[in-house]
């Protein structure tokens, strides 16, 4: 471990500790260093930095900033090891937040870079709203990347914050955009440091939400949120992340419905039921769809079944079918005519559906 300033050897403790783990970043560090010297943020402010194995000229370049961070006025502590593999995201994050000192947290990606305003702006919503996890809206770069899931992310009302976070999106605020108090996320944490292919940041938010904690976005863009090949969440496969939700959804939803309809008798919604525990699958009272050839089958017979007779679910119209409904239909990709179906129905989101897409 290399830590060059000891924590005893500081000045006062600041208000918002910077959190931010570093691998190999030497592209995007000097942008992301001087978006943290620009904040307007007028209270005492920390940089704590986490540097996790790596092989580049990242250290120097942070080293570099620490100089000019503190000559402005923003104190830096560094930590890192340089062991041959880094140990992953959730351990280094874990530990600049031991390392720091701020009564509030900012994470910060290595490869992203802060609007001015974001540390004020966030510190004030954490203030009203102390045990939620504050995010922002963002701006992608390239602005072309993930157009559906930018969307998502910044148009998401406030009932959707909680409701919508069994997708496969993820965390209904992004983590690099998360803002929290220090107590609360002591009170959560700390990150699963099982490195890579592990999805830290939605366990985090899973064991989050269990403990009553709220979901608050900044309605303004606070973020410049960069997609490109060498982003750590390409490490974790999509089986891992599939399990982590069914998992979630028969815990915090399935226990409240005596039955329920899966919405779309295609393969994601087969996908789902054959992930299902059996306890689960044997609430299943239809599938419903608006494809009159799958609807025609009249039922899905689940093959692969140790129960006999085999499980044979039928596949109704929409409108023949029956509420509460774990929907697996992506939203935009149907031109509008999933929301009007949905619509029509006079549903109320959270307690009659659910998204599962």
């Amino acid at each position: 471990m290399e830590v060059s300033e000891n924590a005893t050897m500081r000045g006062p403790l600041a208000l918002v500790s910077i959190i931010l783990p570093v691998h190999n970043a030497e592209q995007w560090l000097d942008e992301c260093l001087m978006s943290v010297l620009q904040q307007d943020f007028e209270g005492a402010m920390e940089l704590s930095v986490f540097n996790d194995a790596s092989k580049d000229k990242s250290r120097a370049i942070i080293e570099k900033w620490k100089v000019k961070l503190e000559d402005s006025g923003i104190s830096v502590v560094i930590g890192g090891h340089d062991s041959p593999s880094p140990r992953g995201v959730g351990y280094s994050k874990n530990q600049a937040v031991a390392q720091s000192t701020g009564s509030y947290l900012c994470f910060l990606d290595s490869d992203d870079v802060m609007m001015p305003q974001r540390v004020r702006m966030q510190y004030e919503a954490a203030g009203q709203h102390p045990t939620s996890i504050i995010g922002c809206q963002v701006r992608r770069d390239p602005p072309d990347s993930t157009e559906r899931y930018t969307r998502w992310i910044n148009h998401l009302t406030s009932d959707q914050l909680l409701t919508q976070v069994f997708t496969s999106h993820g965390p209904t605020v992004i983590m690099p955009t998360w803002f929290c108090s220090r107590a609360w996320f002591s009170h959560v944490g700390p990150f699963d440091e099982g490195g890579q292919g592990v999805p830290e940041d939605l366990l985090f938010f899973y064991e989050h939400l269990r403990k009553g904690g709220g979901v608050f976005r900044v309605d303004h863009s606070l973020l410049l949120y960069r997609y490109h090949l060498y982003a750590a969440t390409h490490s974790v496969l999509e089986m891992t992340i599939w399990t982590h939700r069914v998992h979630f959804l028969e815990e915090q939803v399935l226990p409240h419905w005596k039955s329920f309809t899966i919405w779309n008798a295609g393969k994601q919604g087969r996908k789902l039921y054959r992930s299902l525990t059996a306890a689960s699958r044997h609430k299943v009272v239809a599938f419903c769809d608006v494809d009159e050839n799958k609807i025609r089958k009249g039922f899905y017979c689940y093959e692969d079944s140790q129960e006999r007779p085999k499980p044979k679910v039928p596949i109704l119209h929409f409108q023949a079918a029956q509420s509460p409904f774990v929907i697996c239909v992506k939203l935009d990709l149907t031109g509008g005519e999933f929301e009007d179906n949905l619509k029509s129905l006079d549903l109320q989101e959270g307690r009659d559906f659910v998204h599962f897409s």
